[in-house]
């Protein structure tokens, strides 16, 4: 057997891997460097890094906005939930036409429902999607059962507490005993109960709706944050849609972007006229109408509701405009600048400057230019369409007091809610005789 020493093994290797040289610095450890080198940084700009710096500023608020509300939409899963909310808000739409063909029920007698579930929805604090949810399954049950004048109370308090245990905390949730009362001991506990399993089958336990406060709460934060006064008059339009037929064909989305875009206009805010739709469009108009025509005829616990300052007294705002002839306006469009006046053809000019009708005049700025573009230094008697005019309503000061303290929320449930039934002239024995 041949026999490698140790010294012929040595040689061997040293000829395979060659030493490296020494380097003249001193030892240097060996860094593997990629095969493409990192990308070339260009400077930003100080415009450009403002920008960037603003846009993140704002992405932070909306998230913070968002997760304030209790809503948390991931940045991957954006698109996939919107397109189930889409799915989900029209899968779960109840029908008019069903619900015409009702033998006792007549559309007369929504409003005094919807009043009557709208005082306990605020007695009980509830959550705003609890209301929604709720008139979606009384829509809903109505739409495939028939249901008698005597039993519509029950069906709407039993929706209300099937949306309560869905949406809001345990302890917000009324029982069945507090529903017994408010009712004037019309109907048994156990009626509630029946009712709530009798409902719950008939929707075949589907409570997944997209409501419309939750299709206001992604509008209001996802482009840019809306003020909270623009979001609380658009929740007020949102539920006078609540006690009228012609708004149930219309799915949630829809409703939150009409109530949003007529609330942009009463409170001087530019239109969002890359997001609307045809019936979005159709919903405003219904609203402006409505309120042009009827604005008196509102439940007078809704605008009680909506007159206090926890909701900007958004009830208020709406009134006070409609009462004074205000109408919507699709060419409603935000005032710029004035323009300076324009001098005579004889005075200084560009060269670029001519008196033909291809070509008009440059206007030259005024001796005395100031900063502030609606100064009275650069206006003049013919130039006074293009002043901004600014709208001040006359505050009507009786409705402006604020409602008796005994509308207040936390005294319904130390006085066992005696405006319950005192309020409107107890719009429910219609109801529930």
């Amino acid at each position: 057997m041949k026999d490698i020493s140790i010294s012929s093994y040595r040689s061997s290797r040293n000829v395979a891997y060659p030493k490296k040289r020494p380097s003249p610095h001193g030892i240097s450890k060996s860094h593997k460097t990629p095969l493409l080198g990192p990308p070339p940084t260009c400077r930003m700009s100080s415009y450009s890094a403002k920008s960037v710096f603003l846009q993140q500023r704002q992405r932070e608020a909306q998230i913070t906005a968002l997760r304030r509300q209790g809503v948390l939409l991931e940045e991957e899963y954006r698109e996939d939930i919107r397109l189930y909310m889409h799915e989900m808000e029209r899968y779960t739409m109840s029908s008019s036409q069903s619900m015409d063909q009702q033998p006792e029920i007549r559309w007369h007698m929504r409003p005094c429902l919807v009043d009557f579930l709208v005082e306990i929805h605020f007695a009980f604090r509830l959550r705003p999607e609890t209301l929604y949810l709720t008139l979606n399954i009384v829509d809903r049950y109505v739409s495939r059962r028939i249901v008698y004048t005597k039993h519509y109370q029950l069906v709407g308090c039993a929706a209300l507490w099937i949306a309560a245990k869905f949406e809001d905390a345990k302890e917000r949730v009324p029982t069945v005993q507090e529903l017994a009362q408010i009712c004037r001991e019309t109907y048994d506990e156990s009626a509630f109960i029946q009712m709530e399993g009798h409902v719950l089958a008939t929707i075949q336990w589907t409570l997944g709706h997209p409501t419309a406060e939750a299709w206001l709460r992604l509008m209001c934060c996802d482009p840019f944050v809306e003020e909270d006064k623009v979001q609380n008059v658009a929740r007020f339009l949102m539920e006078i849609t609540l006690f009228y037929r012609e708004f149930v064909k219309y799915i949630p989305s829809s409703i939150a972007l009409g109530a949003l875009t007529l609330a942009r206009f009463l409170c001087g805010k530019p239109r969002r006229m890359f997001e609307e739709t045809i019936e979005c469009r159709e919903i405003v108009e219904l609203l402006d109408n409505r309120l042009a025509k009827r604005v008196n005829d509102l439940s007078e616990t809704l605008v009680k509701k909506y007159s206090y300052a926890f909701y900007s007294k958004a009830a208020t705002l709406v009134l006070q405009y409609y009462l004074q002839g205000g109408r919507f306006s699709w060419h409603h469009i935000v005032p710029f600048p004035a323009t300076p006046t324009r001098s005579s053809p004889s005075g200084t000019s560009t060269p670029m400057s001519d008196t033909s009708d291809d070509f008009p005049l440059t206007p030259t700025s005024p001796v005395l230019f100031s900063s502030d573009p609606f100064s009275s230094s650069l206006s003049s008697d013919d130039d006074k369409e293009n002043l901004p005019s600014a709208f001040e309503p006359v505050i009507n000061k009786l409705r402006m007091e604020d409602p008796p303290d005994h509308y207040l929320p936390h005294e319904y449930l130390t006085l066992s809610r005696p405006a319950l039934h005192n309020l409107n002239g107890s719009p429910r024995v219609t109801a529930v005789s």
